[in-house]
């Protein structure tokens, strides 16, 4: 996948409303794309943890060396079997899981990296978020963009729904699970008249959720 011609800030993004999930008690933390480093080097600066980080990208994944205390860098997928089993207290995937081939194997094997405690945090981008949902349904069109909801770097496609179920049949606990960065258009509303607002989860690009073993 060609992650080149992303933008500039796509790789030193930090994620401040991901950071409303953290668990304040925790000391460790593993950022599964961490891309220059940004985020985890926030919560580190914030809470004085132990911060690791994965990133696929060489050159983003030397700038996160300076701030991390341990960075691997290539596909995750390599490094799952490296990492210490019952370490992390939480395990950041931010908009990562929807670029894998099998996400679903990698939440499977990292699952006993986590402390009893641990958790995992995902962002991942909700594919009935009302402009990705218009193009497919109205403009009957399926095609990639350079970012969004429909990144041609994506994968996979979630829903609020398909989010919730990949977790629990994982055999996961559900936590939290919201959506986050809310629309400012006036579309949603439009479009939820005749459905009487049961497809609320148009206005958001993306869920946040939570999730713990079960």
């Amino acid at each position: 996948m060609d992650y080149n011609n992303k933008s500039n800030t796509y790789y030193k993004n930090e994620r401040e409303e991901m950071l409303e999930f953290f668990p304040t008690n925790a000391k460790t933390v593993l950022d599964i794309g961490c891309g220059e480093g940004a985020f985890a080097s926030v919560i580190k600066e914030k809470y004085q943890i132990e911060t690791w980080g994965i990133e696929y990208m060489e050159d983003h994944g030397n700038e996160a060396k300076k701030s991390l205390d341990k960075v691997f860098i290539g596909p995750c997928e390599d490094f799952i079997e490296d990492l210490p089993e019952n370490y992390f207290d939480v395990i950041y995937c931010n908009d990562v899981l929807e670029h894998l081939v099998d996400p679903y194997w990698v939440l499977e094997k990292i699952q006993s990296k986590l402390t009893d405690k641990g958790i995992i945090i995902s962002s991942i981008p909700n594919m009935r978020y009302h402009s990705a949902l218009k193009k497919l349904v109205i403009n009957k069109n399926w095609e990639y963009e350079r970012s969004g909801v429909m990144d041609k770097t994506h994968l996979r496609f979630f829903t609020k729904k398909s989010i919730r179920n990949m977790y629990e049949r994982l055999g996961y606990e559900v936590v939290t699970h919201k959506g986050i960065n809310k629309t400012g258009s006036i579309k949603p509303y439009l479009y939820n008249i005749p459905l009487l607002f049961t497809a609320t989860d148009m206005f958001y690009v993306q869920y946040a959720t939570v999730v713990k073993k079960a």
